[in-house]
């Protein structure tokens, strides 16, 4: 590729990128400057396989393999807004997937923990976020929902994908002030939801936007009665 082609294609990309921002996450009441801006400083594409990258800016999930997707641009933008993380906040993210929204959060925090049950996914994840020169991020290879044991609390708590029940035993790891993000529900209809830790016995919930995400592995199941 000869160097005009290479600016060529790097202008196109990054007039798509100004696109999805514009066009996609404005639109969806993503106004937060600094939202913007993150999206438009860590480069989707650089998280997704040559293969994809004519979609990398496209408002759908992107298949990243093992019948896990890639959230859509927008949603991404809503959970940055919703979560409003601070440099001093410490994050803890289920669902490592392709490595792209735990760039964004770690940008902003202080520290992630990103939890992930398919190894594969982590290493890949691990080393596009090292390409990054991000090095706030410990990786962690485990089932969330049942091999993960810590002391620690956190600021932030997103989980990436969603889930049948509400995650009730999360606030506790929550600290006072801390906010978390889960998609609760069941085909056809779910629900962005925030929760914020007010006190050791309370916790305030809110409906951001209903929604459909793919369901995390291993995530408990709602009971089912059958008459």
């Amino acid at each position: 590729m000869t160097q005009t082609q290479q600016t060529t294609k790097n202008q196109s990309t990054d007039l798509a990128r100004f696109n999805m921002i514009e066009q996609q996450i404005r639109t969806w009441e993503v106004l937060d400057p600094v939202v913007l801006d993150l999206l438009g400083e860590v480069h989707r594409e650089d998280f997704i396989d040559e293969s994809q990258l004519g979609l990398a800016f496209a408002d759908v999930e992107l298949p990243i393999g093992h019948g896990q997707t890639m959230l859509s641009p927008k949603i991404e933008g809503r959970i940055l807004q919703a979560l409003n993380i601070k440099r001093t906040d410490k994050v803890l993210l289920v669902g490592t997937g392709s490595g792209y929204l735990t760039a964004l959060i770690a940008k902003l925090a202080k520290h992630v923990d990103a939890l992930e049950i398919i190894p594969e996914l982590s290493k890949q994840a691990e080393a596009r976020i090292q390409k990054q020169n991000i090095h706030n991020v410990t990786f962690y290879v485990l089932d969330a929902f049942s091999g993960y044991t810590t002391d620690k609390t956190y600021d932030v708590i997103v989980f990436a994908g969603s889930l049948q029940l509400h995650p009730s035993a999360a606030e506790q790891m929550l600290n006072i002030g801390g906010r978390m993000f889960a998609v609760v529900g069941e085909m056809p209809i779910m629900q962005a939801t925030l929760t914020q830790r007010v006190s050791e016995g309370s916790s305030r919930k809110e409906t951001l936007f209903e929604t459909c995400l793919p369901p995390l592995v291993n995530a408990p199941q709602s009971i089912k009665f059958e008459f």
